[in-house]
């Protein structure tokens, strides 16, 4: 990997960052006056839709080391960034839709899960089918022995996408930076700006099934006692105050417990520790001794944050619905409970 026009501008994106932070990293979506869900969003949408599960917390927790966590390869610090920098075999991903010209990790490329999606698909935030994905995966500099490190301004949604997308197209050797830009740019390490100059990657895509599951599959698992569905949207979507599809509310049985949960509050998005994150999961019956766990939201980006987060504790039980509540809330046809409608 090469670096060009590393410059000084670590108090300008310093700036940038303090008005970018306060958990405002990756909403997946938001809805049109008709209740549809809109997937031409910025990657800044995400925790306004979950403001109400948080707190008004400004200080920064200091974070866990990735050692601390059972699958800790899956994490990596900013020292471990600083040491890896001009590794040829490394590549960096900022995940952040604006702020990339402004300064970043040197090196880094730049995407967003939007770039990822098929905008074409008849449900919205579906992933690219193999080749195109890959056509695109390769345009990053990427390869199939290529150490992946995605960021973006705190521990958002954005990486975790890139994170499952790549593990889902079989590609092992994917990793998140704690703490993001924020927790880079706070330390006073070098920025680039411009783009770097990377070669063509060789990626092939094969899907790997067992990381996903569809809407029949789900919906023969509402019933299942070893199945335990995770829904980790905000509190009002899980309800069905936030209605965002044809229909409001949640897939029946499932649990909510919105993916914001899962960091520290504060100037930097750390992800909170692992003794805390397995109490927080734990208090929802979601432990590592469940058969099958699984997650879903509006276009399963904010649940594959939670995917990330259950695998970096060792979880092995973990799938996607890809479709997620983009598909279920508007086919007329499955089960849903709507406890706003109970209460009127």
């Amino acid at each position: 990997m090469k670096r060009m026009n590393r410059t000084a501008l670590t108090l300008i994106a310093g700036a940038m960052v303090l008005t970018a932070c306060g958990n405002d990293d990756d909403t997946e979506a938001g809805a049109d006056e008709n209740g549809n869900a809109d997937v031409n969003l910025s990657n800044n949408e995400e925790n306004e839709a979950d403001t109400d599960t948080e707190d008004d917390s400004n200080e920064s927790a200091a974070p866990a080391q990735p050692s601390d966590y059972p699958n800790e390869d899956l994490l990596v610090d900013t020292d471990w960034v600083e040491e890896h920098i001009d590794d040829d075999d490394v590549q960096f991903v900022d995940m952040r839709d604006e702020g990339f010209e402004g300064g970043h990790i040197p090196g880094a490329v730049n995407t967003t899960w939007q770039d990822l999606n098929d905008m074409d698909h008849g449900v919205d935030g579906m992933i690219l089918d193999a080749d195109e994905y890959a056509e695109k995966i390769e345009e990053l500099g990427i390869s199939d022995d290529t150490t992946v490190v995605a960021y973006d301004d705190g521990t958002g949604t954005g990486p975790a996408r890139l994170f499952y997308g790549l593990e889902y197209y079989g590609h092992d050797d994917v990793r998140i930076l704690n703490g993001g830009f924020q927790a880079w740019n706070a330390e006073g390490r070098d920025i680039d700006s411009g783009e770097a100059d990377v070669e063509t990657g060789e990626f092939e895509a094969e899907a790997r099934e067992e990381t996903t599951v569809d809407l029949d599959y789900t919906e023969e698992s509402i019933d299942d006692e070893n199945s335990v569905l995770l829904d980790v949207r905000s509190d009002k979507e899980f309800s069905g105050e936030d209605v965002r599809t044809d229909r409001g509310g949640h897939i029946p049985t499932a649990v909510n417990l919105p993916w914001t949960e899962a960091l520290h509050d504060g100037e930097i998005e750390y992800l909170k520790a692992p003794d805390e994150l397995e109490e927080l999961y734990a208090a929802e019956g979601i432990t590592a001794d469940e058969e099958e766990i699984i997650v879903y939201c509006q276009t399963n980006v904010r649940a594959v944050h939670t995917y990330f987060t259950l695998r970096l504790l060792g979880f092995d039980n973990i799938v996607a619905y890809e479709g997620s509540w983009s598909e279920w809330g508007n086919d007329p046809d499955v089960p849903i409970d709507n406890p706003s409608e109970d209460n009127e």
